[in-house]
């Protein structure tokens, strides 16, 4: 479905104050979820990948045990399926209790602004989650009912799982090249050269999907820029400015990387490169902490995972989870909700091979499971972990995943990529 069709339909359901959708007060909450009756859940998801799959079973499978009064209709496609679905979906007379929503101005910006999403405030006081979620992660699914600030607001879900995009490498074949994991930007440029120089795929990605490339650009911004240089960027703030010299040096950076990519990376499917890179094919590999069962399960102990030189990383969380406006069981959504992200379900999420949002410093694990958690633990308590870039503005998402296209593909020089960014994040402006 084009967007246009998409944005024209939001649109249409958002001519004002009268489509949001009242929120309870802490005292309208029912938690006592056997005396709801026979409730069916309709919960759409993207947790496909086998360990995300393993994690969503075993807790659905939990949650129908204490409560055998609710029936839960699960609806799972993978992350592009669900975001081209949901906004439809959410419009629809037959739309999910639950769905998972990408936390974007472009996605749930567009759904509170529309009034298809419920504020969960009150529930977040009555099940104690702004105990047990920290305002950073809260954050990351709060907006205003314009929808245009994230960060700021009401509450409209919140998540299991936390992410990092950062480094996994293949410690045989570092050691196979005389190296070691490189703590400095001058070691990752010495190691990509002896990789590529000895033969290897020196950094393994796919960008058929138009997701890796935009991780492989803010890697490079990692590196020339700053953590709250680029926050504002992806968060679209009124200072925000892709001009800048920093920004130059990080697209130059990426159109240097392609020499170092995995032939065919254009073609190549994100998973499909992550089980090429499991298989042996690269020394690097660029993703997300979500690949850590896929790798640990074909490479075991031989798959490392690092932070970029100095230490910024994108990260942030997995989707939030929300109730649709249109719920006749928003008690019965807010209670599954709640359900999955206690911190039973986070040994759930752990012992599965994902990242648990909270506690992870508390999960058990040795080896690369290890790494990830402290990772995590590392980066969410620090002041270097930004967001994604394609935060900032209704259409960062295709933006920049076609702009980092283009520019890979050398169908762009720097200025002119640039100005595509910059032209987007003007535009959501009002064209200042």
């Amino acid at each position: 479905m084009a967007f246009v069709a998409v944005a024209a339909v939001l649109a249409a359901c958002a001519p004002g104050s009268d489509n949001k959708p009242a929120q309870p007060s802490a005292g309208e909450v029912r938690t006592d979820v056997a005396a709801l009756g026979d409730v069916t859940l309709t919960i759409w998801d993207q947790e496909t990948r086998p360990a995300q799959e393993a994690q969503i079973t075993e807790l659905n499978k939990q949650f129908q045990a204490k409560y055998p009064n609710i029936k839960i209709n699960r609806v799972a496609r993978s992350f592009d399926d669900l975001r081209s679905t949901i906004k439809l979906g959410l419009t629809a007379n037959d739309a999910p209790d639950i769905a998972q929503v990408n936390n974007g101005k472009q996605d749930l910006g567009a759904f509170v602004k529309a009034g298809l999403v419920r504020p969960v405030d009150a529930y977040a006081t009555a099940y104690k989650w702004t105990e047990r979620f920290p305002e950073s992660v809260r954050k990351l699914a709060s907006y205003p009912d314009s929808g245009d600030v994230l960060g700021e607001g009401k509450l409209y879900g919140v998540p299991q799982t936390g992410e990092l995009v950062g480094i996994w490498y293949n410690r045989a074949k570092l050691t196979e090249l005389g190296l070691t994991p490189p703590k400095t930007w001058q070691e990752f440029d010495a190691a990509l050269a002896k990789a590529k120089s000895a033969g290897q795929v020196a950094l393994q990605i796919g960008n058929l999907e138009k997701s890796s490339g935009p991780y492989l650009f803010a890697l490079a911004m990692h590196r020339f820029s700053t953590p709250a240089a680029e926050s504002k960027l992806a968060t679209g703030t009124a200072d925000a400015n892709w001009l800048t010299e920093p920004n130059r040096q990080a697209a130059r950076q990426v159109s240097s990387w392609v020499d170092y990519l995995t032939t065919g990376f254009a073609g190549l499917k994100g998973d499909d490169a992550t089980a090429k890179f499991a298989s042996g094919e690269g020394v690097f590999h660029v993703n997300g902490t979500w690949s850590l069962a896929t790798l640990k399960d074909a490479m075991k102990d031989n798959v490392g995972f690092m932070l970029p030189p100095g230490g910024t990383v994108t990260g942030g969380t997995g989707l939030p989870w929300a109730i649709s406006s249109k719920s006749r069981n928003p008690d019965a959504a807010a209670a599954y909700i709640d359900f999955i992200t206690t911190q039973s379900a986070m040994k759930v999420v752990a012992t599965s091979g994902n990242l648990p949002v909270i506690d992870a410093a508390q999960q058990p694990g040795s080896g690369p499971e290890r790494e990830v958690l402290d990772k995590w633990q590392e980066a969410s308590t620090s002041q270097k972990m930004v967001p994604y870039l394609d935060y900032a503005t209704p259409n960062a998402y295709e933006v920049v995943g076609g702009a980092v296209e283009q520019l890979m593909a050398k169908q762009l020089d720097v200025e002119a990529f640039l100005g595509k960014l910059q032209a987007d994040l003007e535009s959501s402006r009002g064209g200042r």
